[in-house]
Order: C-alpha cells, then sequence, then structure tokens
C-alpha cells in the first residue's frame, strides 16, 4: 500500500532486533529528533503494517511498547499520538514476558493518598506492640483476632461466635486442611467443571480424584450433583459459588438451598470458597448461612483488601470438626503470623478494612465500564463488582493461540484450559482487570485485546 506524503513511517536498522523494538525505538528516535512532534498523530495500525510488510499484531506490539516508554497516548476512537510530555509508567519488565500481566487474579490496588495514610497508621499500631507479636500465639488466633474475624464475617451476613473462627494463614493452607481430613488420597472430590486452578493443584498434590460438575445460568447442575453423589459416593462438593473463578458466574440462592439439601441427603461435606463474596454489593447469602451443619466455610481478605495480606478465617460445621481441622493447621503451618493478624484485626475495627474494600468496589466498577466501552458486546462474561473478565472467544481463535498471540504482544492472559476438570474447555481465557496496572494500562491491552478479537488468527507455515 503506497504511503500518503505526510504519514510518518519508522526507518528500521538492519539487525536492530525483533521488528516490534525496532519500530518502538524508531518512535524513540525521531520524538528525540523533533521529527515526531508532540501530539502528532501516529498512522492507524492496520496501515502502517501494510506499507511494511508486517502483520498487524507486531505493529501493535510496537505501539504498546511506545506506549510503555511514555511517548505515546492512544485515545479510543481517534487513534495513537504523540505525548506532550513524559508519563510516569508501570516499571518496564524483561523481554518476553508481558508488560502487562493480566493472568494474576489480584484486585485494584489503592491509590487514594487518604487510604494510604490510614493503612499506614494501622502499621504504625502493630509496631509499636512488635515485641509482643514476635512470640509464638495460640494456634487459630489470639481471642482479639477471632474476634475481628466473627465481626467481618458479619459483613457477609454470618453470625459466628468468635470461638468457631480459626485465623488461618491464606485461603489455600484452609483448603489444603480440609481436603486432607475430608477428602484424603484416592478420595473422590466434586466440584464446578470450570473451577478455581489451586484446587486442581492441590487434588493433584493430595492424590485426589476430581469429578467436574457441569453448570447453567444459576450454578453447578443440581440434578448432575445428586447422580455423581449416587455414582461416584465423593466425599465433599468444593464449590466458589460467588463470583465464580474465571467465569464470574454467581450461584442463585434457590440453588445454593439444592446444593445444601443433596450435601444432607448423601452426607456429603460442602467446602465453600468464598473468596469474592464480600465483593458485590448485593449476593446471596453463603451456603454456610444456608446449611451450615454441612458446610466448611473459608474465606480470605487478599480479594477484599488487598493481595499481600495472607489471612483468611475458616469455619468449621462443629467443634469437633474445628478442633480435627486446628490439630491439622497446627501440624503444617504452626499459626498464622501474628504481626500479619495483628494488622488486620486493626483494618477490620477501625473500618480500614471497610474501606479498601469500598476503593476494590469502585475502582472495578470504573475499569468494568471501561471494558464495556472498548472490549465488542456480548464477547465476555462479568459483573460491575468483579475484577476478572471471561472472554468467549469467537471465529477460529482456539484459547492456547489467543493467549500466546496476547503474550508476544505484551499482554498476559490464562488460557482455559488452566480451569477445565473433566470436560473439553471452552475456548475463553481469563483477563484480570485489578493488579498493579493503572487505568491507562488497562485501556490499552483491553483496546489490544479488542483489536486482535477483529483479527483472525495468524496462519502458522506448513511444516516440511
Amino acid at each position: 500500500m503506497p504511503k500518503s506524503a505526510n504519514m510518518w513511517m519508522p526507518k528500521l536498522k538492519k539487525g536492530g532486533g525483533p521488528a516490534y523494538l525496532a519500530i518502538a525505538n524508531a518512535i524513540a528516535e525521531d520524538v528525540a529528533t523533533g521529527q515526531l512532534q508532540a501530539e502528532q498523530r501516529l498512522p492507524p495500525q492496520r496501515r502502517l503494517a501494510e506499507a511494511l510488510g508486517l502483520d498487524f499484531t507486531t505493529v501493535a506490539r510496537a505501539y504498546a511498547e511506545a506506549h510503555r516508554r511514555g511517548l505515546v497516548d492512544s485515545v479510543v476512537g481517534r487513534g495513537t499520538f504523540v505525548c506532550g510530555k513524559r508519563r510516569p509508567r508501570i516499571p518496564r519488565v524483561t523481554e518476553g514476558r508481558p508488560n502487562v500481566d493480566m493472568s494474576m487474579n489480584m484486585p485494584p490496588e489503592p491509590e487514594s493518598p487518604e487510604l494510604l495514610a490510614l493503612m499506614q497508621d494501622g502499621w504504625a499500631h502493630v509496631n509499636g506492640r512488635l515485641r509482643d507479636l514476635m512470640r509464638y500465639q495460640d494456634f487459630g488466633g489470639s481471642v482479639e483476632d477471632r474476634e475481628a474475624g466473627a465481626l467481618w464475617l458479619r459483613r457477609r451476613g454470618m453470625a459466628v461466635e468468635p470461638e468457631r473462627v480459626l485465623v488461618v494463614p491464606g485461603a489455600q493452607c484452609a483448603l489444603l486442611a480440609i481436603l486432607t481430613m475430608m477428602v484424603g488420597p484416592g478420595g473422590v472430590l466434586c466440584c464446578e467443571d470450570i473451577t478455581y486452578p489451586g484446587l486442581r493443584a492441590l487434588a493433584g498434590q493430595l492424590g485426589i480424584k476430581l469429578v467436574g460438575l457441569p453448570m447453567d445460568n444459576e450454578g453447578i447442575d443440581a440434578v448432575a450433583f445428586a447422580g455423581a453423589c449416587a455414582q461416584y459416593a465423593p466425599k465433599a462438593l468444593y464449590c466458589n459459588p460467588t463470583l465464580l473463578n474465571p467465569t464470574t458466574l454467581t450461584t442463585s440462592l434457590s440453588r445454593r438451598q439444592a446444593l445444601v439439601d443433596i450435601a444432607r441427603h448423601y452426607e456429603v461435606a460442602l467446602i465453600e470458597d468464598d473468596a469474592y463474596g464480600f465483593l458485590p454489593r448485593a449476593a446471596p447469602p453463603a451456603i454456610a448461612s444456608i446449611g451450615p451443619d454441612v458446610t466448611f466455610y473459608v474465606t480470605g481478605l487478599a480479594k477484599s483488601v488487598g493481595a499481600g495480606l495472607r489471612i483468611a478465617y475458616m469455619v468449621a460445621p462443629d467443634d469437633q470438626y474445628a478442633a480435627r481441622l486446628a490439630a491439622s493447621l497446627r501440624a503444617t503451618t504452626v499459626m498464622a503470623s501474628p504481626i500479619t493478624s495483628a494488622l488486620a484485626t486493626r483494618w477490620i475495627r477501625d473500618g480500614v478494612a471497610d474501606l479498601a474494600l469500598a476503593n476494590i468496589r469502585k475502582e472495578s466498577m470504573a475499569r468494568q465500564k471501561m471494558a464495556a466501552r472498548i472490549l465488542p458486546e456480548h464477547s465476555y462474561d462479568s459483573v460491575p463488582e468483579a475484577f476478572h473478565l471471561w472472554i468467549k472467544l469467537q471465529g477460529a481463535w482456539q484459547a492456547k493461540a489467543f493467549a500466546a498471540q496476547m503474550r508476544a504482544s505484551g499482554i498476559g492472559v490464562v488460557d482455559s484450559s488452566a480451569f477445565a476438570v473433566s470436560n473439553q474447555p471452552p475456548e475463553a481465557v481469563r483477563v484480570c482487570i485489578g493488579g498493579v496496572a493503572n487505568r491507562e494500562d488497562i485501556q490499552h491491552a483491553l483496546e489490544l485485546i479488542r483489536d486482535t478479537l477483529r483479527q483472525p488468527p495468524p496462519v502458522m507455515p506448513a511444516v516440511v
């Protein structure tokens, strides 16, 4: 395609490395020499790709790299422009790794100076008690920590006595203890057919057989659960019923009740992973509130306050199970960090945890609106308070190929095979819009995802 007289063209040097880096370097050089002026519009990506004889994704990756360096900005509907001044950007990562890693499912990080100051005040309070907190503490948390845990669970509508709450170092170790005690090597565990990858990892480590259950728009198919109970005699059902990771599906109240009824009938335990249960402004009650006699409940603060706060709260069906779990956890983890537990307790009691949760909701909703503007309609599943998307691929795109293409463009996403238990995984990817990236980075990444969705997969050369 012939270029127009005023169309900027990069001068690509031979031996300059990958084409996308050569283009980004040319942009930097021409900005430095004044050949590209502030606010000057760069050629549309498709047009430049045709002019250079390159594929679209190479040019898209080049513009992403230039954006990463603070050289250009993109405006939806207008194009890509040279920046008038350099913008602060997130640190650049090593070659071959994502520039915007949307593969880790983390909440948006706090940026409010007021919230950060309150968090710092909480840390200063805990630091003042450091000598006492450096000692071994009672397993399951101090009385104060258990009371804070019970107070936090009341935000979820659960009325639990502090004595029934165990404070543990993260939800994953709580799940490990429950699975070890209730299922064990060679045992059968039912779960969603598309489920949390951490469960798959634990099951593999423990030698547990997973039976994936189909889902509809209300959650796990109750008839399928009953059939699996009759056929496989599972020890338990694991579920992530609120904002399921990865599909963001929330199980309806009637389906939660049906699962409890079936579990009681077949004497099967329910393991409720309520990692995201605090995020929705309105969510069905926890399964543990409906069937407390059959449910092991686990929720952590990683998704609702901050990913680095490795504190979780666990509630067992009765005191006997709680004592057995406490013994198991004591053998493997000794105790949750008293320092981290004290910080969590402080933030819960002084309202900082509530402010952090509100901040995560607000920022997630803003980013969800951005996704709704940028991505094609009906191309993904999510809800306003969630910080991840389940993008359903159309046409010839396959999940693994799409994830690989995005990684080559500097964007990390997770393909559906990471979540599938038994059946052929759907052609879909999970995309996190939280994490350390700011709104500008998320917008640019979503635009690149949108443009890639609109393009056919690259044709791979035949092997001869």
